[in-house]
């Protein structure tokens, strides 16, 4: 860090905490406090005194109540700060709209429905998890045989899964799956689809066929009606050679920013997520609504206790929907023996988040400023523009694939940790919130937002760094998870209800 940066930051005037810019000593004074106590990095002291009870206040917003009585200069952490019964709930921020960017276009491909994609695949997709293993087969052979004369395509994505059979054929978990999967198979990033089935599983293949594609573009056929593996294997490549014709044929062309769909992640958050990379995501995320396309926001445990926020920004009905989202996680997690509380995870933790709350408050900064348009369950087909929000998980792989099945063409993945992510068929980037992570793992970060602090770097500036390399990464900059081959086991459907 430079001599000149501050050591230390106070975030709102109602905050009665600080955060540590790098590691703080005991006897060092800080906002007008003497430090008791070593702080690391990113984590947070106090800067009032709060008896215990008293509401622990980051970001202008509770993030947590003391269990045992802090004095001023007191390190503000999991041994004296927990989770609070009660917490902010109304927000007067409504929605405003970021002044549309200088750039409007991005090279796609443009596709028979109208929908652009950024990458030029061919989906080997499994209805179940017992054709998982021949759908790997296959693409690894297409990917050895086919791909190298094939220059028009970036390879063939196995998309392959645990689901499909021993579970129930109507319900929420069903209905989840075959979202996904149809989600996939229509995908933009897909020049072309090969889905394969065993044949007697509960996920029949009798859902997933198009009769609006020309057979140049997709293949369906089970393992049982083709006399096994090794001849599935060899089925497909025959079915796939016109596919492959079709869609090596497809090439880049401007394309107008509207037809972007962004989803965004975050994991391995650490204390500078929310002050960093986050919020600067979300500069980005405002500049890409503003030029027409779409955000979209995730991970309702991870939004738990800032949901206020969103709904100050929404219309009566999408505040409603996101309401009976929260409800519905509560109902959920309180049959499965669990809590909304049940994050921060250890790393989060040795990253200075202490609470979900405070967690949640963090997140939320990558949905920016704009007005929230709309609320969707998870992998629900999302076809209109704006910020919008996707039910899902917190756990970063299930919610990636639900984003992507709504319509997601690219991924911005926040991380404060190190978290390591593709999500084929879309590229991932990946954002570090400090530039110590930046540093130490440069073959996975694809940009620092931690120049936010150690430069002086404007929020804004970082946004637009984001948003330009957003629009480069879907006109075919590769990110730092494609250069080394993640997407292959990334694809992790939400499993909701009883395996049978």
């Amino acid at each position: 860090m430079t001599a000149s940066r501050p050591a230390f930051m106070h975030l709102s005037p109602a905050d009665t905490v600080g955060i540590a810019l790098r590691a703080l000593s005991a006897g060092e004074e800080a906002l007008g406090v003497t430090l008791g106590a070593d702080v690391p990095l990113g984590h947070k002291f106090a800067v009032t005194a709060m008896p215990a009870g008293a509401a622990v206040v980051k970001y202008g917003q509770v993030m947590g109540v003391a269990t045992a009585d802090i004095a001023p200069g007191d390190h503000v952490h999991s041994h004296n700060c927990a989770m609070s019964d009660s917490h902010s709930d109304r927000s007067d921020a409504k929605g405003t709209l970021h002044a549309a960017p200088e750039r409007q276009t991005f090279e796609g491909y443009l596709r028979p429905d109208g929908r652009v994609g950024t990458r030029n695949y061919i989906g080997i997709m499994a209805s179940v998890n017992c054709s998982s293993t021949v759908c790997n087969a296959i693409a690894d052979a297409a990917n050895r045989t086919l791909l190298p004369r094939l220059p028009g395509i970036d390879g063939f994505a196995p998309i392959v899964h645990d689901q499909g059979c021993g579970m129930a054929s109507a319900g929420e978990g069903f209905d989840a799956l075959v979202r996904v999967l149809k989600g996939y198979r229509d995908h933009p990033n897909f020049g072309g689809v090969l889905i394969v089935g065993l044949g007697c599983e509960v996920n029949q293949l009798t859902l997933y066929k198009r009769t609006d594609w020309t057979e140049e573009r997709i293949g369906i056929f089970n393992i049982q009606d083709v006399g096994g593996s090794a001849s599935a294997v060899r089925r497909a490549l025959e079915l796939l050679e016109p596919i492959c014709a079709a869609a090596n044929e497809d090439r880049r062309s401007a394309q107008p920013v509207s037809k972007l769909v962004l989803g965004m992640q975050c994991g391995g958050s650490d204390g500078f997520s929310g002050i960093t990379a986050n919020p600067a995501l979300g500069v980005a995320s405002d500049m890409l609504v503003a030029a027409g396309g779409t955000s979209i926001l995730s991970e309702t445990p991870e939004i738990y206790g800032a949901e206020h926020l969103l709904i100050a920004r929404a219309d009566a009905e999408t505040g409603r929907k996101i309401e009976g989202m929260i409800d519905w996680w509560r109902d959920y997690a309180a049959k499965n023996g669990a809590s909304l509380d049940n994050n921060p995870s250890p790393g989060n933790k040795r990253g200075g988040l202490t609470t979900i709350l405070e967690k949640s408050l963090g997140a939320v900064a990558k949905g920016g400023l704009s007005p929230l348009s709309g609320a969707f369950a998870y992998a629900e087909p999302i076809r209109i523009p704006g910020f919008v929000y996707m039910d899902s998980p917190g756990y970063d792989p299930v919610a990636a694939t639900g984003q992507v099945a709504s319509g997601a063409n690219l991924i911005a993945f926040t991380t404060g940790r190190g978290s390591c992510f593709g999500a084929k068929p879309a590229p991932s980037i990946k954002l570090a919130s400090n530039s110590d992570l930046a540093r130490r793992m440069p073959e996975d970060m694809d940009i620092d937002c931690g120049v936010v602090i150690e430069e002086g770097v404007s929020l804004e500036e970082m946004g637009r760094r984001i948003y330009d390399l957003l629009l480069d990464t879907a006109s075919g900059k590769k990110s730092k998870s494609e250069e080394f081959g993640y997407g292959d086991n990334e694809f992790v459907p939400w499993k909701i209800g009883a395996t049978l």
